[in-house]
Formats: C-alpha cells, sequence, structure tokens
C-alpha cells in the first residue's frame, strides 16, 4: 500500500474536499469549477463518465437544476502517495441529503476514489468515481449496494 503524503499536502486535499461539499450545499458554480483540473474525469458510475472540466460543470450544473437543495457532509478519508509529489490518491465517504425539483427527498451513501494533481500550485481532481452504496428514501427501504453480491457484481471481490 502507497505511504501516507505529507501532512501539508493532506491538509491542502482536504481542504479542497471542503470546498468542493461546500460549494455543493451553496448552489456555487464557481467555486465547484475550481476543484478540477483541466483535464480532470468524474466517474458517476452506471456508465456515466465525464471528461474535461468544462464538461464537468456543464453536468454538475444541470443536475443541480434538477434539485431543490442538497446538504453533502463528508466523514472520514484518507489520501496517500501517488506516485511523484505532484500525485496523490483518495477516498472519502459521503452522505447527501437531498431535496428534488420535484419534491422527492433522499439520502446517497457513498464514497468516492479520488486521484489529485498538484497544478499551479494547487491540489485538484483529477479523477473522482462515484462509488454508490445507498441511494433512496431516507428511511432506508431501497437496496444497499455493497452486500456481498453488489459488491461482487461491480468487480470488488469481498473477502468476508
Amino acid at each position: 500500500m502507497p505511504a501516507p503524503i505529507a501532512t501539508d499536502d493532506y491538509v491542502e486535499i482536504q481542504r479542497l474536499i471542503h470546498r468542493y461539499a461546500d460549494a455543493v450545499v451553496h448552489r456555487d458554480r464557481d467555486q465547484w469549477a475550481s476543484c478540477w483540473a483541466p483535464e480532470a474525469v468524474w466517474d458517476l458510475g452506471r456508465g456515466r463518465l465525464v471528461e474535461g472540466r468544462e464538461a464537468i460543470v456543464d453536468l454538475w450544473t444541470a443536475a443541480m437544476g434538477g434539485m431543490a437543495a442538497v446538504v453533502q457532509l463528508v466523514h472520514n478519508g484518507e489520501v496517500v502517495e501517488g506516485g511523484d509529489r505532484d500525485h496523490a490518491a483518495g477516498r472519502w465517504y459521503i452522505d447527501e441529503r437531498y431535496l428534488r425539483a420535484d419534491g422527492v427527498r433522499g439520502i446517497l451513501l457513498a464514497h468516492y476514489d479520488d486521484t489529485y494533481v498538484r497544478h499551479e500550485g494547487r491540489w485538484l481532481f483529477e479523477s473522482r468515481f462515484l462509488q454508490t452504496h445507498y441511494g433512496g428514501p431516507g428511511d432506508l427501504s431501497a437496496d444497499f449496494l455493497n452486500t456481498n453480491a453488489g459488491l461482487t457484481e461491480r468487480g470488488l471481490a469481498p473477502h468476508v
């Protein structure tokens, strides 16, 4: 397993993660766009892959148009070295509480597998791959996707 990155770099990436979630909550397109490297990739799963900051921001803007409100909370995360001082990789667990424009309320429980690049002196997302564990009603009545069968179906081998 790669070594954890230096503490100063970890804190800078942690601030990037905060800036991203804060922009979601406040629907701040410019702040959210500032989190991405120019040639970034955003993979939302189920074949929804977007390449390039401009296309990523356009997709996010359209998606947020369908939301009345979203609160994204970031929980635990780790960042490790990515081969050189200007690259790193990480995983951060999130949950979102949302109200869609059509009145549907729900929860998303997930994690992001990230890569980061230091671009013009700032850490930015090089890629984000959303791994959904649950998405549905707040009463948790929808199916969880991280069961043994669900993980196996996604190509991930559960160990227990």
